[in-house]
């Protein structure tokens, strides 16, 4: 998700004048929107669903990290004692 800079950067008026049509760009553009104040970057303007969509990903990616570092620190199990820890079989 790149911002695209002619089409995702939005004054802070302009979103106080339409935010539907903000809002209607990041649902159907899938990419957030940089409001700015005076030339400045204030905040970041994104759908729910990619929100959340991110969010997962980042969870994913550090369980991912995690387990590896798990690994290079030899804190690994086999599947057996995993099972019998968590009382599966």
């Amino acid at each position: 998700m790149r911002i695209k800079f002619s089409e995702d950067v939005v004054p802070l008026a302009d979103l106080k004048v339409n935010p539907g049509r903000v809002v209607k760009h990041v649902t159907d553009a899938h990419r957030a929107v940089l409001l700015t104040s005076r030339g400045r970057g204030v905040a970041v303007v994104q759908s729910v669903a990619d929100y959340e969509k991110t969010e997962e990903e980042r969870a994913f990616l550090r369980g991912v990290v995690a387990g590896l570092a798990d690994l290079e620190e030899r804190r690994e199990m086999s599947l057996a004692e995993a099972k019998r820890r968590l009382s599966l079989e």
